[in-house]
């Protein structure tokens, strides 16, 4: 029976859960495929750090570019997480060593992906990256294999748990965003320094890589709509709640005229929606396609025992006998995409508007709505007598990005104002 020698590079949580995994299942593994793993190299920066298992210091690399060096590796795992740096170099070089790579390094791949796939075509082996989208939801490879047939329009979904989570606890026990990320910190639903989860550039990473795998295109390097959910305030769950709504950070992707349209940002979508029921830590997809219609998957997104269920799943592919294209098709068949000018995005929206309670205040809100074109649909006037303010919530019909951008910019002139507005669009899914 052959013996595939694996290499892991990164004892970080998600490292250090599946080195434990491998060890556990070998014997699984060589079942399902035929195949006996034994563990070739390990590699992290620190070898004394404390771990729930003893380092083979045999196996031990400090620095990982030395396996190639010293080791004959058939597979190797990365997982150390950065999008250039010892990560890039790492996979960059096994490729060009004829070495399989596994990643649940979405960073990576959505700033490097086209040129390490072309790599991997290039030496004839595999760089698979499950878990770098929906961790435990195997939506890759239903997009690359389960749908391969399928002309794929629209991909969007929550695609990242730490904001779900958030935004899901706020609702529940009526507290503050501030008080809620503490929490999900302890819990280990958020990471110490959370910025690049609450500023929507993980979704973003992970929308990007959808997009190439669903509509057989080279990944976007244009600058898209993007926020996070670092303004939501409490009163913004409640006033969504009044309304029968529910605020989700979603990523989208979608074709629009052949030209693409990738947007993050916090929607509010009606409470009886699938997706508006999709709470915590979870993580839901849905693809639209012809002929498969809508299809919608469900499940943990992050954490280390859904991302290492992902990257068995690649390992055991690999161990079959699968050499397949990274992307789905080959790098050369895989073209540029126009961008979607998003000025022309149509979608109603949702303004909080917190203003001095004064004579005329009303009238230059509604006032400027009118000059950029916004019809407005409902407004809720909520006044502060003690403190002299007023709470004015606005509902839109619908009306164009660009529209939306000069009523802000408009609206953030006005004498009456507090702080600056807050903007949510409504979106109809």
């Amino acid at each position: 029976m052959k013996i595939i020698n694996i290499a892991v590079v990164g004892l970080g949580q998600i490292g250090n859960y599946l080195l434990n995994e491998l060890n556990t299942k070998k014997k699984d593994i060589e079942i399902k495929t035929g195949k006996k793993i034994q563990i070739a190299a390990i590699s992290a920066k620190n070898i004394n750090k404390k771990r729930k298992f003893k380092i083979n210091k045999n196996l031990f690399f400090k620095d990982p570019l030395d396996i190639f060096k010293k080791r004959k590796i058939d597979i190797l795992f990365e997982a150390v997480g950065l999008s250039d740096g010892i990560s890039k170099k790492v996979v960059e070089t096994a490729l060009k060593n004829k070495i399989h790579v596994i990643t649940p390094n979405k960073a990576l791949i959505a700033k490097h992906g086209d040129y390490l796939s072309s790599l991997a075509e290039k030496n004839n082996v595999n760089l698979e990256f499950e878990a770098s989208v929906a961790g435990g939801i195997p939506i890759l490879r239903t997009i690359k294999e389960g749908l391969a047939t399928n002309i794929i329009y629209k991909v969007y979904g929550i695609l990242n748990g730490t904001c779900n989570y958030i935004l899901s606890e706020m609702e529940k026990s009526n507290d503050t965003f501030h008080n809620v990320l503490k929490n999900a910190q302890k819990l280990g639903y958020a990471e110490n320094e959370p910025k690049f989860d609450l500023n929507g550039y993980d979704t973003l990473a992970k929308v990007k890589i959808l997009s190439s795998l669903s509509f057989n295109t080279k990944i976007s390097k244009e600058k898209c709509l993007l926020e996070g959910i670092q303004n939501i305030e409490l009163k913004d769950i409640k006033i969504a709640n009044q309304l029968n709504l529910r605020i989700k950070l979603l990523g989208i992707s979608e074709r629009i005229n052949n030209q693409l349209f990738e947007r993050v940002y916090p929607c509010l979508v009606r409470k009886e929606s699938y997706i508006g029921n999709v709470n915590g830590v979870m993580n839901a997809v849905i693809l639209h396609g012809n002929p498969i219609g809508e299809s919608i998957m469900q499940g943990e997104g992050a954490g280390p025992g859904p991302t290492s269920s992902a990257l068995m799943s690649d390992l055991l592919s690999i161990l079959r006998g699968n050499i397949k294209y990274p992307f789905g098709i080959p790098s050369s068949l895989r073209k540029k995409i126009r961008k979607f000018n998003m000025e022309n995005n149509l979608c109603s929206s949702y303004l909080r508007i917190e203003v001095n309670d004064v004579s005329g205040v009303l009238s230059s809100i509604t006032k400027a709505f009118a000059l950029n074109k916004i019809s407005i649909k409902n407004l809720i006037q909520n006044p502060d007598k003690k403190n002299k303010k007023a709470s004015i919530v606005i509902i839109t019909h619908e009306s164009l990005e660009k529209n939306y951008n000069n009523l802000l910019l408009n609206l953030n002139k006005n004498k009456y104002l507090v702080k600056k507005p807050t903007f949510i669009r409504i979106e109809k899914i």
